[in-house]
């Protein structure tokens, strides 16, 4: 059950749920950040593939180093504290000649995009 609380809407205590299936809607972030969700998003994140971003960490490299901090990410992205990295600029050449400019966000960004797309994938409740 999710752990948001739905307040009365007269301020008073929080409202109770009636018998029947949840909406799904209710506590959306909690569903995205979710590890069925989060594995979903880094399967394709991990396919991908992709150039590091402004921090230097490719998708091999991202497991061991963000594991052991994903806690605090989860937290921070539940609480609404959580902010995205600066994106790495780099420019490529057009075939037409010229250049494009190109943004790439780091892995833990990226991750954090796809677990907000793939959440519509996951069954609801």
């Amino acid at each position: 059950m999710c752990s948001c609380t739905v307040m009365n809407p007269t301020g008073g205590a929080a409202a109770g749920r009636g018998i029947g299936q949840p909406d799904p809607n209710d506590c959306l972030l909690e569903r995205i950040v979710s590890p069925e969700n989060v594995a979903l998003a880094w399967k394709r994140v991990r396919a991908n593939k992709g150039a590091p971003g402004i921090d230097g960490v490719s998708t091999d490299d991202f497991p061991e180093q963000t594991r052991p901090l994903w806690g605090e990410i989860r937290q921070s992205l539940l609480d609404g504290t959580y902010h995205p990295n600066p994106v790495k600029r780099v420019e490529i050449p057009k075939a037409s000649g010229g250049i494009r400019p190109l943004g790439i966000p780091t892995v833990l960004d990226r991750l954090i995009q796809q677990a907000i797309e793939v959440c519509a994938y996951l069954p609801k409740y």
